[in-house]
């Protein structure tokens, strides 16, 4: 699988972003999506996931009642709508897929992932 983030731009705090993440091959619904960012200087965290079908989600606690994780499973792409976002949420997004039954929100459970897309929140 290979995968390719866009959405990434710079925005004021308040403001919002819609990242989307483009996955390659036939067998994009057999994989739990993960969303995942890195700031400068810090470890990698976790973000969002979903399920195969999409009806299942996950949030980090920083991110939760403001984000929003979805999929298109007929277009091969999953979404994180950001919105109310902070300065605090400045980082390199990354989305990453698993081939395992369930969601998870430890970044060594995921097999694939995309390059990255830079997400700076002015303050």
């Amino acid at each position: 699988v290979q995968l390719q983030a866009s959405g990434g731009g710079l925005v004021q705090a308040g403001g919002f972003l819609r990242l989307s993440c483009a996955a390659s091959g036939r067998t994009f619904s057999r994989y739990i999506m993960g969303w995942f960012r890195q700031a400068p200087g810090k470890e990698r965290e976790f973000v969002a996931a979903i399920s195969f079908s999409g009806v299942n989600t996950y949030y980090g606690d920083s991110v939760k009642g403001r984000f929003t994780i979805s999929r298109d499973n007929a277009k091969n792409t999953v979404y994180l709508q950001m919105n109310s976002l902070k300065p605090e949420d400045t980082a390199v997004y990354y989305c990453a897929a698993a081939a395992r039954t369930y969601s998870s929100i430890t970044k060594g459970d995921y097999d694939y992932w995309g390059q990255g897309t830079q997400v700076t929140v002015s303050s």
